[in-house]
């Protein structure tokens, strides 16, 4: 095992020298940024269909991102467009979110296929637009599980088990589902966007690594903006967006990382060696 994570690193260290991996962040970045509105439009529609308003992620930005990136996202959060119950202007509003799922298809196309970055462009943007359909009923799920999960345990075995064994039992698990269906939508990304397909055991190694690395890149970025950089001395009244960015950045660094050792992890197998 020590000698095949030896062959990884070098693999994927020969992988990153590649020059197409010096921008792809940065790119990543930008439309994760222009998908933050269209991406809480939809996520607030979603939600208003089951009456639970969006202050559990106003609660969770609090909490764990840094308070000169926290006042700029949820302002984000109170904006509420007008045409929201339009379901053209919801599709529409996906399709711009979706923009990122496609940037991260590039660069696992790339990583899979040799160099090959898509397939037929339409195709491709179709997948993108169905993959992050899918990720905001996860995230919608996500959010709904600490504001129904008790309620459904108990309408399902309230007959059979006591309610204080019910109460006690949700607070052990509410965090834990939530944590699996978070782990879920990022090994779905990375199961359906790359042309070359792989089997869900596959990516399970490298869904671990970015689900994990987002968090730590979360937690540690969120103090670092918060007690060591100012970012208000050089770009004044942008400090907000600047560290927004950054963070996105890191992000998505982290999420190539997951998709990087998934290439070399599979390349490694049995004791091979490809390069």
């Amino acid at each position: 095992m020590k000698n095949r994570f030896i062959r990884m690193f070098a693999l994927g260290f020969k992988q990153m020298q590649d020059p197409y991996y010096q921008g792809f962040a940065a790119q990543m970045s930008f439309y994760i940024m222009l998908s933050l509105v269209p991406t809480f439009i939809v996520l607030s529609s979603l939600l208003g269909l089951l009456d639970v308003s969006m202050d559990i992620i106003n609660e969770w930005i609090g909490q764990y991102v840094a308070p000169s990136m926290a006042e700029t996202l949820k302002g984000l959060l109170k904006y509420r467009s007008a045409t929201t119950s339009n379901i053209v202007m919801i599709l529409m509003a996906l399709w711009a979110a979706s923009r990122a799922q496609f940037s991260m298809m590039r660069i696992a196309n790339y990583t899979y296929s040799g160099g090959r970055t898509t397939g037929n462009f339409f195709r491709e943007r179709l997948r993108s637009f169905r993959t992050m359909a899918m990720t905001m009923f996860t995230l919608a799920f996500v959010i709904i599980i600490p504001v129904y999960g008790e309620m459904i345990l108990k309408l399902v075995f309230g007959k059979i088990i006591e309610g204080s064994v019910i109460d006690n039992l949700w607070t052990f698990l509410r965090w834990p589902l939530a944590g699996a269906l978070y782990f879920l939508m990022v090994s779905y990304n990375y199961y359906v966007l790359p042309i070359e397909k792989m089997s869900f055991r596959e990516v399970v190694p490298g869904s671990v690594l970015g689900a994990v690395g987002m968090l730590v890149v979360t937690i540690v970025y969120s103090n670092y903006a918060d007690y060591t950089v100012n970012y208000d001395i050089i770009y004044g009244s942008l400090a907000s967006i600047v560290a927004l960015l950054m963070w996105f950045y890191f992000l998505s660094w982290a999420l190539c990382l997951g998709i990087l050792f998934n290439k070399v992890w599979k390349d490694t197998k049995g004791g091979k060696y490809r390069s």
